[in-house]
């Protein structure tokens, strides 16, 4: 028999409770980022016989799509190594840029991604923030889904026992003009958590479409693409955060792969003013 919550016509799950996307209309696809196979080599960072480093640019998709194999890392990757196949150890979202880890062979691959998921690889990421933070700070808050928000995928801070531990050390490198680079470690790897941790901090990314001032400006770029509204908004295409440097070395490999951050982050930097921008070796990777 149905609870009675359900018998009352209430909702008893998560699901129902989910705000729904403003407005209701028809998803019209947008143009796919297709890669030119002459790009794929200028984003190798780092190459052997099991190990494909890249240097992801922050407008490309991690995992196959539809579209063919140009229209995404794995799959550029996997014509350009002539393998069948190619092993993404962890993955970034589209618009975050910066070093890729990929096994050419399934037994590497899972010996990396158990070292992934036991804290045992380093990793540090760049990212520029609104607002200026003075001091480093901890946040240290669960997360969980965003139930409130339009937008279905995002996560949110939650304070009744159903999010996740996260974890997330902010460092400021350099500051001024209302915006921060910052170096960013996450303790724990949880969907969004930077960006999530961000947001409820005060500091939401520069160019974050679902986690800056309204979620809605991600429903608009899923209409209408990117417009003069939105740059107005978001003043960057893409969420200015990259991952700028892995240590394999605790996984028992003696590996540092280290990405600079990208032009249109550093352009970004010096149209306000702060133009001197420390570069990835000044940024050292912590174990955590």
């Amino acid at each position: 028999m149905p609870p009675a919550t359900a018998l009352a016509g209430e909702p008893d799950d998560d699901f129902s409770q989910r705000a729904c996307a403003w407005p209701r209309r028809r998803r019209v696809p947008g143009p796919v980022r297709m890669i030119d196979p002459g790009e794929v080599p200028g984003w190798i960072v780092y190459e052997d016989a099991g190990l494909l480093v890249v240097n992801k640019p922050g407008d490309v998709v991690c995992h196959p799509s539809k579209a063919g194999p140009w229209s995404s890392l794995v799959g550029a990757l996997r014509e350009y190594a002539r393998l069948p196949t190619v092993h993404l150890v962890f993955r970034l979202d589209r618009e975050t840029s910066g070093v890729v880890v990929l096994a050419k062979e399934a037994r590497l691959a899972s010996r990396l991604q158990v070292a992934m998921q036991e804290r045992k690889i380093g990793k540090a990421y760049l990212a520029i923030l609104t607002g200026e933070m003075r001091a480093a700070v901890t946040v240290d808050q669960p997360l969980g889904d965003d139930l409130s928000s339009p937008v279905f995928i995002k996560s949110a801070v939650v304070t009744d026992g159903t999010g996740q531990p996260s974890v997330t050390h902010f460092t400021p490198l350099a500051t001024g003009e209302g915006v921060t680079l910052a170096r960013v470690v996450t303790t724990t790897g949880r969907k969004h958590q930077i960006r999530a941790h961000a947001q409820w901090l005060g500091h939401a990314l520069i160019g974050d479409k679902i986690y800056g001032p309204d979620a809605r400006l991600y429903l608009d770029f899923i209409d209408h693409g990117w417009t003069p509204a939105l740059a107005e908004k978001l003043f960057l295409p893409r969420q200015a955060l990259h991952c700028a440097e892995i240590d394999l070395r605790p996984a028992g490999m003696p590996h540092v792969f280290v990405a600079p951050l990208p032009a249109d982050l550093q352009e970004f930097l010096a149209r306000v003013g702060l133009a001197s921008v420390p570069g990835s070796a000044d940024v050292p990777v912590r174990r955590v």
